[in-house]
């Protein structure tokens, strides 16, 4: 049983600092966005991420760069951690990709996932506008206390509602996020070990075993470890989700205090993407259309998620 619930230990300033790196991180994720093209490889869009974030002032990483390209976003056929790392698929045009990176700077981590597409993909517009739905959901479920399994539970039951996939779960321990914390440890800088830097492994370590001895964890899964209200901090939240050969994720930091929860940044590509959907749909929502059900034909209804991409 987990001992009381500990303090939130960081000011307005930390913060604020956890800010601008999570904002440093998904800028340079819209600068390769922008960069990379039809016949650029999964290893050379992970090197211009780097090339990105260290001339933005990044000095070490809570992990390696990574970048997916079409069925890989869905990590379909993933059998081994080995291969989570870019490799020499191609990016085409149709394909979906994901960016995701861990940057730190003066010991504040952000850990981002960035998806998009390289042309037209209507599955992928369907996923993307969908997990709007999941970041509502995570952000209700931690802020009525509920243990964290059951917020991974109520994930998997709103995939099972769309018809989509759990992809999060192809992750090292089935995690759906994690701890984040002011890295202090004062390893070498930029030196990685299985993809994750020296001074991440010192930290992680420190706290798996802080934790445990609370009865609680650092990583969000949905096994036993998780079985606790969510402990005040910050927390990496990743849902990923996938249907047939696409994937598509956020990765953002949820601050969580000892009686509320909120996500850190609203100003991020993802939720401006919604906001931009939302203020198209009223527009057209006010305008006749040629094509639109008969109101008054109960039976006239619009197509499921699923039926949309087929």
């Amino acid at each position: 049983m987990a001992n009381a619930t500990p303090a939130f230990r960081y000011t307005e300033r930390d913060l604020d600092r956890f800010r601008e790196t999570q904002q440093l991180a998904y800028h340079c994720a819209e600068q390769v966005a922008a960069w990379i093209e039809p016949g650029v490889t999964e290893r050379q869009a992970t090197a211009e991420l780097r090339r990105c974030l260290v001339a933005a002032g990044v000095e070490d990483f809570f992990h390696v760069p990574f970048a997916w390209f079409g069925d890989r976003t869905a990590f379909r056929h993933f059998h081994t951690p080995l291969q989570f790392f870019a490799g020499n698929r191609r990016l085409e045009e149709g394909m979906p990709y994901v960016l995701d990176c861990a940057p730190v700077v003066d010991g504040y981590t952000a850990d981002i996932g960035y998806g998009g597409k390289v042309g037209e993909n209507r599955i992928w517009d369907r996923l993307a506008a969908d997990l709007k739905v999941y970041r509502e959901l995570i952000l209700a479920e931690v802020r009525a206390r509920k243990p964290l399994d059951e917020v991974y539970a109520a994930v998997d039951a709103q995939l099972a509602a769309h018809g989509y996939d759990n992809r999060h779960q192809v992750y090292p321990g089935r995690v759906i996020g994690h701890q984040v914390t002011r890295t202090v440890t004062r390893g070498p800088a930029g030196v990685n070990v299985f993809g994750f830097g020296v001074r991440t492994l010192q930290t992680l370590g420190r706290e798996l075993i802080s934790e445990r001895l609370q009865g609680r964890s650092p990583l969000w899964a949905d096994g036993r470890s998780s079985r606790h209200a969510p402990t005040p901090g910050l927390w990496a939240v990743e849902p990923h989700i996938g249907f047939r050969g696409v994937g598509i994720k956020f990765e953002e930091l949820l601050v969580v205090t000892e009686d509320d929860a909120y996500w850190l940044d609203d100003d991020l590509p993802h939720v401006r993407r919604w906001t931009a959907g939302a203020t198209t749909e009223q527009t057209a929502a006010t305008e006749p259309s040629a094509t639109a059900p008969n109101a008054a034909d109960p039976t006239a209804t619009a197509p499921t998620a699923l039926e949309a991409t087929r």
